[in-house]
């Protein structure tokens, strides 16, 4: 790495302070024995944005904070945009790296195994109540749906043939959602029970013991008092629901774009928080496959 000439740079242009100095070297050395040990980079011009996002990948899962990461990469940055304008490197490859947000909260998810665990118990009784219950968590888990959208969902908005529902969501906006067999099985067994408790005619979906439609507070005790039955998170909410429909989408493959969609975010950047997520994959996999890990 050209180290030298852009501390000289730094030191007697730029007027960096010596503290400045001591970090911005820590911070290069660190990088320049990523790429030479894990990457085997030999040529400056070889280290890519993936290089790059994979090292800030790697610092965070190891519990670095935002702030000390977003550091890092404006040292990176700086030095990048040194080599560029001095000719050394073609492309700045930190041109496509995105600095993550301070003090940016991850979401609270559950693994796939706990959600089997939760779906799979065999304490229903069998009662309205019970299978509505375990059907607004299922709905939940497998569509990523808000608990405004799960309230709001109507019955006409379900299509079991073409397996997809209609989703209503913010703005007014609509997406679909594919539904799987198992969902559109207990779907209908819902619904025969449902003839029984809805004494007068409504379309909504999701109903109280007494056939009424749910509302946004229902749907959240609901889920509320069903999680904490089966998990010890601190913190559990229709919302972990829907993260953990995101996340465990990512760690199994999908693509970004694709996840998105399904949300119905009409920012990818609101989507990227849950890639942030997929750190302990990403770790597993490399402390699998690197022959020195």
């Amino acid at each position: 790495m050209v180290l030298e000439s852009f501390f000289d740079y730094l030191s007697d242009i730029k007027k960096y302070s010596s503290h400045t100095l001591v970090a911005y070297r820590e911070d290069l050395k660190q990088f320049d024995a990523y790429c030479n040990t894990i990457n085997d980079i030999r040529d400056i011009n070889d280290v890519t944005s993936k290089i790059i996002r994979n090292w800030v990948i790697l610092k965070m899962s190891e519990g670095m904070t935002p702030t000390t990461v977003r550091r890092k990469i404006s040292t990176l940055k700086t030095y990048f945009k040194y080599l560029l304008h001095e000719g050394i490197i073609e492309n700045d490859p930190c041109e496509m790296v995105v600095m993550p947000k301070k003090g940016e909260k991850l979401p609270v998810f559950l693994h796939d195994y706990q959600m089997n665990e939760i779906l799979d118990n065999e304490e229903s009784d069998g009662s309205f109540s019970a299978v509505r219950d375990r059907l607004v968590i299922l709905t939940a888990y497998l569509t990523g749906m808000r608990r405004s959208e799960l309230v709001s969902l109507k019955v006409s908005e379900l299509d079991f043939s073409s397996k997809h529902i209609v989703v209503t969501g913010k703005g007014a906006k609509q997406r679909l959602i594919p539904l799987v067999d198992e969902l559109i099985e207990e779907m209908k067994y819902y619904l025969e029970l449902r003839r029984d408790v809805v004494r007068f005619d409504h379309d909504i979906f999701f109903v109280t013991d007494k056939g009424k439609p749910a509302y946004d507070k229902f749907i959240y005790r609901l889920v509320v008092k069903y999680l904490r039955r089966f998990t010890t998170l601190s913190k559990v909410s229709p919302h972990v629901l829907r993260h953990t429909f995101a996340t465990n989408l990512l760690n199994n493959g999908a693509c970004i774009e694709a996840i998105r969609e399904l949300l119905g975010h009409s920012d990818l950047s609101a989507t990227q928080v849950y890639t942030h997520n997929s750190f302990e994959q990403l770790v597993k996999a490399y402390n699998q496959a690197h022959p020195r890990a």
